[in-house]
């Protein structure tokens, strides 16, 4: 298996599982995360965004480890979700002033997971 079809299969260990247990489970985010809901509706928006969008681009790479036709666009995908989550991260972080320990995490996590899309995507074919 060549570095792309690792870094793929990694992705899959990483958002598949965790997206699955956060839709299972989304209580978990208020100690994991200090991300909690107050309503269903809110119950509902974090079974969504952290379980079904983090499960399907687990699912996303999934698709492309099994077909090679599908890499550069899982690639793509990746670096530009990584790229969002870790802007998108970093700028409610020094605005808000919620540096923790999970952020910081996040934050290294997804400007690799970035970097390494982008190396990716930028091989030949």
């Amino acid at each position: 298996m060549d570095g792309t079809r690792i870094f793929l299969a990694a992705n899959v260990l990483l958002w598949l599982p965790y997206g699955l247990f956060c839709l299972a489970s989304p209580g978990f985010l208020a100690e994991a995360a200090g991300v909690t809901a107050t309503t269903p509706t809110g119950t509902t928006e974090l079974r969504a965004m952290y379980g079904g969008l983090q499960a399907a681009i687990g699912l996303l790479a999934l698709a492309a480890v099994l077909r090679r036709d599908l890499e550069r666009t899982a690639l793509a995908a990746l670096a530009f979700l990584g790229g969002g989550l870790f802007t998108g991260r970093l700028v409610g972080a020094l605005g808000d002033g919620g540096l923790s320990g999970y952020t910081i995490g996040a934050l290294a996590l997804e400007i690799a997971l970035t970097a390494l899309s982008v190396r990716f995507l930028q091989r030949p074919r």
